[in-house]
């Protein structure tokens, strides 16, 4: 992992980066390991530090994270970084109590901060450690319910020395040998301690509510390309899901969506629904198409020259749009 500084680093004066570990944590917040290597490799080519981020544009920062999911995220990672700049010098805090006031950042983000990038021993409680301590201490009782629990048993076993070494120590042992499905307990260096090995439970923890059923939402998407090629986009609401994202112009989300073109044209319906899941519900997407002359008025949102349109720089919902509608623009 990029953001990583191993021990015998340390050993040679080698410190791990704040900036590095907060964009880490912040973009693994809902996100795998896998997908974020790449994302995190990108924005610290392009703002190598929190000034650099502080500085840049909005749209910029929105586009690179495009992809990456929970845009909310983002939004809060522009605010977060200005304040560092603005009130705190550029430089991110060390103690848990300041780290919570910034921005974008609550307890577990804050702890695993303070943990890895400044050594401080607080308990840093993720999914991986979450299934580690239900093992550990065999703890039936389903979560989320299990969490304060969970988190006591953590702390119970966090170390004064070396808080962050031992933080990524027990997030990967979760990643890695005591895995949600066949965990890996013969070779795992906690085992002996293992009370749900010794119980024949392990497999079966952590054990979590019955999942509620997600609800769909459907909604319209309208995409117009005018005579000269350009595209009708527009900058979706601060607030609210892919707020301060780019997409197309389109209806509200609900189970009966209200039709509202952005102008007026002969539409065309295409025969495909763009899908997307959000973490609360899923969303079925119908899309309509038109061309339109060159002195279009639309309503709302902005035409972009084809040249300057990059889909990539489209959310994931709203690209999947694009790539049902690419061979008809």
């Amino acid at each position: 992992m990029p953001w990583r500084v191993p021990p015998a680093d340390r050993k040679t004066g080698v410190v791990p980066d704040p900036y590095a570990i907060w964009l880490s944590e912040v973009m693994l917040q809902q996100t795998t390991v896998a997908a974020v290597r790449d994302y995190h490799r990108k924005f610290t080519s392009l703002w190598p530090d929190v000034r650099a981020l502080a500085a840049a544009e909005d749209a910029d920062v929105m586009a690179a994270w495009a992809g990456l999911g929970y845009y909310a995220r983002a939004r809060n990672l522009l605010k977060c970084a200005r304040v560092v700049v603005n009130d705190h010098g550029g430089r991110f805090p060390s103690d848990h109590a300041t780290l919570l006031s910034l921005p974008g950042i609550g307890p577990y983000t804050a702890a695993a901060i303070a943990a890895i990038a400044f050594d401080q021993p607080q308990v840093v409680v993720d999914g991986n450690v979450e299934r580690v301590m239900a093992r550990m201490f065999d703890i039936h009782t389903p979560l989320p319910a299990a969490k304060p629990e969970l988190t006591a048993r953590a702390r119970l076993l966090t170390p004064d020395r070396r808080a962050g070494d031992y933080a990524q120590a027990v997030m990967d042992l979760g990643a890695t040998i005591c895995t949600p499905r066949n965990p890996a307990c013969g070779i795992c260096p906690w085992r002996d301690g293992c009370a749900a090995r010794v119980a024949g439970t392990a497999a079966d923890l952590p054990r979590k509510s019955p999942k509620k059923k997600v609800p769909t939402r459907r909604g319209i998407a309208y995409v117009v390309q005018r005579a000269d090629g350009a595209i009708l986009l527009e900058t979706r609401p601060e607030t609210g899901l892919l707020g301060g994202m780019l997409g197309w112009p389109g209806s509200d989300w609900s189970e009966d969506p209200d039709p509202a073109p952005p102008l007026a044209a002969d539409w065309i319906t295409i025969d495909a629904e763009a899908r997307h899941t959000f973490t609360h519900f899923h969303l079925h997407l119908q899309i309509m198409i038109a061309c339109v002359p060159l002195n279009a008025q639309p309503q709302r949102g902005d035409f972009v020259a084809k040249q300057d349109f990059s889909p990539a720089a489209l959310p994931t919902a709203m690209r999947k749009v694009y790539d049902l509608v690419a061979e008809m623009l």
